[in-house]
């Protein structure tokens, strides 16, 4: 089990017909989707050819005038990477027509800039971390090790960098939980 977005989701590995499941994966996100009003043609959920390679997996759809956006990079091919994308928007779509959460809170839990992924890879740049990291942990002790050196009240001290490192570690959390 791994958590994503608050839920503990059961990854799977998939091994045989990569690409039809990927294909099936994106029908059933776009489903999903217009029971929230969405229609296919405000939805972008790009397929990779070779869907075992190790590629994140995103969509991006238009809701109220917002730009929504969820990617995953945990897992080791394409595939399973857009199955937990599928998992998350299902569960979190669930969740607004249970009406557990209300529709700004899912706005708030999805939208995005059209830029968020060169941000992401500018935090990563600062903290000096490979673009691909994603393990929580390590990002967490960069940031540390980093925010004790960057702090305004230490003699190597800078605010500006300081900032910059929290608006880093803030984007990278964000994407990661």
């Amino acid at each position: 089990m791994i958590k994503i977005k608050g839920h503990e989701i059961n990854p799977v590995i998939t091994k045989v017909a990569c690409s039809r499941k990927s294909q099936q994966f994106k029908n059933k996100i776009e489903t999903l989707l217009k029971h929230i009003g969405v229609s296919e043609y405000d939805t972008e959920i790009p397929l990779e050819p070779i869907a075992i390679k190790k590629v994140k997996a995103s969509a991006t759809w238009w809701l109220l005038g917002h730009r929504m956006h969820y990617s995953c990079n945990t897992q080791n091919k394409f595939v399973d990477n857009l199955y937990l994308v599928f998992r998350v928007i299902e569960l979190e779509i669930n969740s607004l027509i249970s009406e557990e959460q209300t529709i700004e809170e899912f706005i708030r839990a999805f939208s995005e800039k059209s830029d968020v992924d060169v941000s992401r890879k500018k935090a990563r740049e600062l903290l000096g971390l490979d673009e691909q990291e994603n393990d929580f942990e390590i990002i967490n002790k960069k940031y540390k090790d980093l925010a004790k050196e960057l702090h305004p009240d230490k003699p190597t001290g800078n605010v500006e960098k300081f900032k910059e490192l929290n608006n880093a570690h803030k984007i990278l959390k964000r994407e990661l939980s």
